[in-house]
């Protein structure tokens, strides 16, 4: 049987075992988001080599800032905290169960393959550094990277924990229940880019993680409780446009969704308004083309990438980084490496990551073919086990964040 007729027989069977009431839509938009998340990171992260041959974090953004509405299109949190909050109103409705025992199995899910990761990477640590020589900052690089998008699973848990909150205010109040949090982080911005920023305390930007995030998650619920008609999508998406276009002509917000080596601001870390103003654009635009993106996905070649990308959401997230990782951590050892281990300040650079990215991809399968079983109950794992995977976690955290 040739590669194309397995796929496609592959696909068929896909469909076959789909349900009818399954919100294609609302997958295909997950998907998508979670492929932003690699690929931003791929794409908009690079390394430089230090004399002793340790690798250390860069972004071509610092070259080329230009390429900053590229972060516009890759950032796409928004969406998915949108589906995400969609998502648990469907799932909670449906719990059989009590409140607590729906949340405990939603965090489980999220739990699982953080922990893998990180103790994974605990185990690593020694024996690339005693057994293979890696340098103690390429280690403590390749730490922050892998740590760098599980941020993500804290605030996403934290959210998830407050959805029971999110469907009474979203039935009470429907798509304006959003608006609270989206004044908060506007006073919050004021206050620290505001005529009297000096004598605020830097930590006061902190009181934009939770409502940032939540926003558009309670966007998402007020959408699953039938609360945003398609006047409010449109709202959304050109109120959200404005503001954005506002914060970054009219009040000096950065260009760039990620943060820039050398910079002194960061729109999404902690997220700013203009953070907001994205996911409200892209949230009122999800809305308005769900209907097209469900017809679209019916047709089984695209509808069966969109549910193996969903079955393994949370192995792409945590281990995409060791993926580039992989790529990286060997090639420094041959010096600078075009695209992959070198200042990204040229256009060579850029087009050479590009030829790269395919492989990034190939190394993420691979390793997601044994990373993914951390995604399903640790059913063989005894209290031991998972006492010796909390440890290792935990010292890897510990290592990660240089406490």
């Amino acid at each position: 049987m040739s590669a194309l007729a397995l796929m496609s027989r592959t696909a068929r069977r896909i469909e076959d075992a789909t349900p009818a009431h399954r919100d294609r839509a609302v997958d295909g938009l997950r998907a998508l988001a979670l492929l932003a998340v690699p690929t931003g990171h791929w794409l908009l992260g690079g390394f430089t080599l230090s004399p002793d041959g340790a690798l250390h974090n860069a972004s071509p953004l610092g070259a080329f800032p230009g390429f900053a509405p590229v972060s516009w299109v890759l950032q796409m949190l928004g969406i998915f905290f949108l589906v995400g909050g969609y998502a648990s109103v469907l799932s909670y409705r449906r719990r059989k169960g009590s409140t607590r025992a729906w949340l405990g199995g939603r965090l489980a899910r999220l739990g699982r393959p953080v922990l893998g990761v990180t103790a994974v990477w605990a185990a690593l640590l020694p024996l690339l550094h005693f057994g293979l020589g890696v340098p103690v900052d390429t280690l403590r690089t390749a730490s922050t990277l892998v740590v760098q998008p599980l941020w993500f699973v804290g605030v996403y848990t934290v959210v998830t924990a407050l959805t029971p909150y999110c469907v009474r205010a979203a039935r009470r109040l429907g798509v304006w229940a959003a608006a609270p949090l989206l004044g908060s982080v506007a006073v919050v911005d004021l206050l620290r880019y505001g005529p009297y920023a000096d004598a605020v305390p830097s930590w006061l930007s902190l009181l934009n993680v939770l409502p940032g995030w939540l926003f558009a998650y309670q966007l998402g619920v007020s959408w699953g409780e039938g609360r945003v008609p398609r006047r409010h999508a449109w709202a959304l998406l050109l109120g959200g446009a404005a503001l954005f276009a506002a914060l970054l002509l009219l009040f000096g917000y950065p260009a760039s969704m990620v943060g820039v080596p050398g910079e002194a601001r960061t729109n999404s870390h902690p997220p700013s308004l203009l953070v907001l103003a994205l996911a409200a654009a892209q949230s009122g635009a999800a809305v308005l083309l769900r209907d097209r993106i469900g017809a679209l996905l019916r047709r089984p070649a695209l509808w069966a990438p969109v549910v193996v990308v969903n079955l393994s959401a949370m192995t792409v997230l945590c281990w995409h980084q060791t993926a580039m990782l992989a790529a990286a951590v060997p090639a420094a050892y041959a010096g600078e490496v075009p695209g992959l281990v070198g200042a990204p300040d040229s256009a060579g650079w850029i087009l050479a990551r590009l030829a790269w990215m395919p492989v990034f991809a190939g190394l993420l399968v691979l390793i997601g073919r044994y990373a993914r079983r951390f995604e399903s109950p640790w059913t063989g794992a005894g209290p031991a086990r998972r006492a010796l995977a909390g440890v290792l976690a935990a010292g890897f955290g510990v290592f990660a964040l240089g406490l």
